[in-house]
């Protein structure tokens, strides 16, 4: 009898360990940055109002010929350059996952972060 109610509650453990990790899933949200105009110039104030979280996707649009997308750290965003072991993104349709903490991107394009085309989120 007392083997049962152990297997139960194992049973029950689990269950609710399965629903968790699911509903952290479930609450991951897909930001297009930029919104409708996409990755371009002036996009530094996009993530304004925004709430995000980590595990989130940023889906960067634009045109592969025109631009790219770099992940970056602090020092890179605020002098517009990239730092040795960034990650660089050509795709033209690239999806980024945030990491808890901050996350910065830039085009590293000649002339294009220094126009505005960097993002800096901040995610819970």
């Amino acid at each position: 009898m007392g083997q049962g109610r152990g297997s139960a509650v194992v049973g029950a453990v689990m269950v609710c360990t399965l629903l968790l990790q699911y509903s952290q899933v479930a609450r991951a949200a897909v930001y297009t940055v930029g919104g409708a105009k996409g990755w371009t110039f002036n996009v530094a104030s996009w993530p304004k109002g925004k709430r995000f979280r980590a595990g989130d996707t940023l889906v960067f649009n634009y045109s592969p010929a025109a631009h790219n997308v770099v992940g970056v750290n602090r020092v890179g965003y605020s002098r517009c350059t990239t730092p040795r072991g960034s990650k660089v993104f050509k795709t033209g349709k690239d999806q980024i996952k945030l990491v808890k903490g901050q996350n910065f991107f830039i085009c590293t394009l000649p002339g294009h972060c220094q126009a505005g085309m960097k993002i800096a989120i901040t995610a819970a």
